[in-house]
């Protein structure tokens, strides 16, 4: 099949960036989307052009790294990741928009590599929690009710990958630390920093740049793992508790 890709190119973080056509023929519909832009620079190569720069890491949709808008909607799909997203999804001489994560706190490097540290940033000011050192514990020995840890798991699935920043109008991360949050929050070993962790994490989204959530939901569709709406509900319901004494779920 034959497509013509538009791709975002820019040579540094400060310098202008640009859309530029190229046509690409030789692309089977089993490849994954990672493996014709592989293609692509093997003939930019051969051809002593600049390869384009993209984020990939594990290619099994579970790190996040490959994220890039495809077509104005982020890893190109509902519910995956650029690496898991093939070309059989697109039909044969199309043309498709291939941009970096369009987010102020995600400043682009590269072409379509950007600066996703403003997540780390947040984790860092409460996604952890207090541990003694020593032996692990046994797996059974602080229990859990189920109610409570199928949400943690759940909320656990995100992947960091900044496709919830990057669909959201308002350029929000709610989605992201709601689920940090919403993690720890249902775990017995979350408990003694709940509350000090809901407002460092929420001080540091919003001193990173992040816009704020309006419930849109955009956030949600497009999130590889599915990471529900509800996290963000639960983020709001710590919020308020921590208000009031530090009391309540």
């Amino acid at each position: 099949m034959k497509v013509t890709l538009r791709i975002w190119r820019q040579a540094k973080q400060d310098a202008q960036g640009r859309m530029v056509s190229y046509p690409l023929d030789g692309v089977s519909e089993d490849m994954s989307f990672l493996e014709m832009l592989d293609l692509l620079n093997e003939h930019l190569t051969k051809q002593n052009e600049e390869p384009v720069a993209f984020d990939h890491d594990c290619r099994e949709g579970i790190c996040g790294a490959c994220g890039v808008v495809i077509n104005g909607i982020a890893h190109g799909g509902e519910h995956t990741t650029t690496c898991q997203l093939h070309m059989r999804s697109f039909a044969d001489n199309a043309t498709i928009d291939i941009e970096p994560w369009q987010a102020g706190p995600f400043p682009v490097i590269k072409d379509l590599v950007v600066d996703r540290t403003a997540l780390d940033r947040i984790i860092q000011a409460g996604g952890f929690i207090s541990a003694n050192t020593g032996s692990a514990p046994d797996a059974h020995a602080v229990p859990a009710p189920k109610r409570e840890s199928d949400k943690a798991f759940d909320a656990a699935t995100c992947i960091g990958c900044g496709a919830c920043v990057a669909a959201c109008p308002n350029g929000s991360a709610m989605l992201f630390t709601s689920a940090k949050i919403t993690h720890l929050a249902m775990l017995p070993q979350g408990q003694p920093e709940r509350y000090s962790r809901v407002k460092g994490m929420i001080a540091q989204h919003d001193e990173e740049g992040f816009g704020g959530c309006t419930n849109i939901g955009e956030c949600s569709e497009v999130c590889p793992k599915g990471i529900p709406m509800e996290t963000i509900s639960q983020l709001n319901r710590d919020l308020i508790s921590s208000l009031f004494k530090g009391t309540g779920k």
